[in-house]
């Protein structure tokens, strides 16, 4: 019999990969989705390799019911289930109730079930730095930052950024306080994703990010911002940061770890001449350190120009 993993987000940019590699890998893969009515937004999921051993099940983060039933028969969780929105109205509701307070219920529920081995969050690298792109307080552009490196956050960050380093902490706090565990608990923590979609949709963050600055539009201040500075965008490719999570929930001994996954760093007007066929004026420099995902997770991540290539294919 097949193990069992349960995706919460596993119909989304980063989450179909993550789908994908565990099917890819004979898994049984249980993929939560907030409304199983809207077909359109699974339906790309159907045409995966083996998606016989597929199942679609509506889920809701906030309802701890549903959501017990929901990983109730698995073996490995993976929680890519909070939202990724920049243009907020309403932080409070759009992001800080879902991503803070879904992970509380869903720690709750981890801890009450039987059976599960293995839990991987999704975290950013926001939960390192809620500045991102922009440096760190303190620090500059080009200053490397790896695990060890002091998190920085702020008020006046992003309200996604600030949602996703309270959520962290939350996660830290619970394997503090808890520490006989028949589960390990693992994160990964990626940078800038930019990669393909598998849906062909067009209403992801990601994608619309990567529209933007491929045709170097500026909707707002904040974009506008990232072309006036010409800031360095440190990557890491979609497929990559599937795999790593795959990695993370097969390999033992990772309790408590959040890696950090990045590949390279180039200034946006590179990253803009690349996605449009042209040759970036910089070489590209490191500034997120991936050396312990490379160790721990045995990955090696793509250079960001084959990233560009597959994302504007």
């Amino acid at each position: 019999m097949n193990k069992k993993v349960g995706i919460i987000g596993g119909a989304g940019f980063i989450g179909s990969q993550i789908t994908n590699v565990f099917l890819d890998n004979n898994f049984e893969v249980k993929v939560g989705t907030t409304n199983i009515s809207m077909v359109e937004k699974y339906q790309h999921l159907m045409n995966l390799n083996s998606s016989h051993n597929l199942h679609i099940s509506e889920l809701d983060v906030t309802d701890k019911e549903v959501l017990r039933t929901f990983v109730s028969d698995c073996d490995i969780v993976i929680h890519s289930g909070t939202p990724f929105i920049l243009d907020v109205e309403d932080p409070q509701t759009q992001l800080f109730d879902p991503t803070i307070k879904g992970t509380e219920n869903f720690l709750e529920i981890i801890h009450t079930t039987p059976g599960i081995g293995k839990v991987v969050f999704v975290a950013s690298v926001a939960s390192y730095n809620t500045n991102f792109p922009m440096p760190a307080g303190g620090r500059d552009f080009y200053g490397t930052f790896d695990e060890n490196s002091e998190k920085f956050t702020s008020i006046e960050s992003h309200p996604y950024a600030q949602a996703k380093f309270i959520a962290n902490q939350v996660v830290e706090k619970f394997i503090a306080e808890n520490k006989d565990l028949n589960y390990e608990i693992s994160s990964v923590s990626p940078v800038m994703v930019m990669g393909k979609s598998l849906s062909g949709r067009e209403d992801s963050t990601s994608g619309g990010l990567q529209y933007l600055i491929k045709n170097m539009i500026a909707p707002d201040a904040f974009i506008q911002s990232l072309y006036d500075n010409d800031v360095p965008f440190s990557i890491v490719d979609v497929r990559d940061v599937a795999q790593a999570i795959f990695n993370s929930a097969i390999t033992k001994g990772l309790h408590g770890k959040n890696h950090l996954l990045a590949s390279e760093t180039y200034r946006v007007s590179d990253i803009h001449s690349m996605m449009n066929g042209r040759n970036a004026a910089h070489g590209p420099t490191k500034v997120y350190n991936s050396d312990l995902a490379q160790q721990d997770l045995n990955m090696n991540f793509r250079p960001v120009i084959e990233t560009l290539r597959y994302c504007c294919e």
